[in-house]
């Protein structure tokens, strides 16, 4: 069983890579924005609580996103492993994240961190924009914003992982079937 994260900064074609690793190796995609939607859409108690939290304007606790992220393992029988795309976002998400797995008796095998520079991703963010409809896709000040936060908040997450030598970078530019070869020869490695 593969249990991978998927890391790197918006605009570094996780999405991209997260579609051609599933059809590939048949993981189930695990998205906190999916599961989000998917919570509050159904309105679960995990959802009317992370709804509780946003109408406050608040961060939604960790805890209640590690409980979507169980909820998900616990629904999906025979996986072949888990893509954590977009998560953990915070070294205390990452713990919390190893820490519900081993309730499960699984681990993170490796994450695959999509290194791209960020004059690359600004041009990227853009592109998307202009077919994505994503407000944060195409203003410059929130896509600014977005690198920001990641760098000082998301980025430590490859530190924690390194510490447990399973961070890989893989070099996020040139072509994309380059890039999923090498990110595949990192999960064959496994």
């Amino acid at each position: 069983m593969y249990n991978i994260v998927l890391f790197g900064p918006p605009g570094a074609g996780k999405g991209t890579q997260s579609e051609k690793l599933i059809e590939k190796y048949g993981l189930t995609h695990l998205s906190t924005g999916d599961l989000f939607r998917k919570h509050l859409g159904e309105g679960t108690k995990l959802g009317q609580l992370a709804k509780k939290y946003m109408n406050e304007g608040r961060l939604v606790p960790d805890e209640v996103v590690i409980g979507m992220v169980e909820d998900k393992i616990n629904e999906t029988k025979n996986a072949t492993g888990f893509i954590f795309d977009g998560f953990p976002r915070t070294t205390a998400q990452a713990e919390a994240l190893d820490e519900m797995l081993s309730q499960h008796n699984l681990k993170i095998n490796g994450m695959i961190a999509l290194d791209v520079p960020e004059d690359v991703l600004r041009v990227r963010i853009q592109e998307r924009g202009k077919t994505s409809n994503r407000v944060d896709d195409q203003d410059d000040v929130k896509i600014s914003t977005r690198i920001k936060v990641y760098l000082e908040e998301t980025l430590p997450v490859a530190d924690y992982y390194a510490a447990q030598n399973k961070l890989q970078k893989i070099n996020g530019v040139g072509e994309i079937a380059q890039i999923f070869k090498d990110i595949t020869s990192v999960i064959d490695s496994y």
